[in-house]
């Protein structure tokens, strides 16, 4: 029986373009056939813990992430069942009520800065990417994203780059990208890149007879 599903990851660091990656190929591949998971829902739910001790967690070391829900989400989507995806609130570092519900489609786009370090996740993809972009334009993207967006201040933005984004994108983040099978320079905007990447999968839909 051909397979039907394909699972393409998409890491690199904070503010790389991973996102922009992810959005091109849904909008270009069809956003009937794609879904995108964010690895960012899979933060663990702090709720239990006070708010200043919640702020001082490090978010980016692999132990932040709810490994064992991710893996068993994405069999899940792979083996064509729907899921609940958690929905994260950043302001407050806790899981919201509600759940997002995915069903199934042909093509499942993994995205976040630790999924390459995970050997579980990496043997269920078809498509290793790293997304490779210099640390000032990450930093510089990741101040605007987390001030506009998540409700941080500049200071607290920096103080967190500097004692833990930095660090654990050297030990974790970085070394990953030798298990990539494309390595994409300036992210979304590498046209070239992108158009080459889509065309594998569409070679790969066609080959797992899922192109109908």
């Amino acid at each position: 029986m051909p397979k039907k599903r394909i699972l393409i990851g998409i890491a690199g660091g904070s503010g790389s373009g991973k996102t922009l990656v992810a959005q091109t190929l849904f909008r270009e591949l069809g956003s009937d056939r794609v879904v995108i998971i964010e690895q960012d829902a899979y933060y663990k739910d702090l709720s239990h813990l006070p708010p200043e001790e919640r702020a001082r967690r490090n978010f980016d070391h692999p132990d932040a992430i709810d490994q064992d829900l991710l893996v068993q989400h994405i069999q899940d989507l792979l083996a064509g069942k729907s899921i609940e995806q958690p929905i994260y609130d950043f302001a407050t570092h806790t899981r919201k009520p509600e759940t997002r519900r995915i069903g199934e489609h042909n093509i499942i786009i993994l995205e976040g800065i630790l999924i390459l370090d995970s050997p579980r996740l990496r043997d269920l993809m078809d498509i290793k990417v790293y997304v490779d972009t210099d640390s000032d334009i990450r930093l510089i993207r990741r101040l605007r994203r987390d001030v506009s967006e998540r409700g941080r201040t500049v200071e607290s933005v920096l103080d967190q780059y500097e004692k833990s984004v930095r660090p654990m994108h050297l030990q974790f983040v970085e070394p990953s990208k030798r298990y990539a099978d494309i390595i994409i320079p300036e992210g979304g905007r590498n046209v070239v890149a992108i158009d080459l990447l889509k065309t594998k999968i569409q070679s790969l839909l066609q080959e797992f007879g899922a192109d109908s």
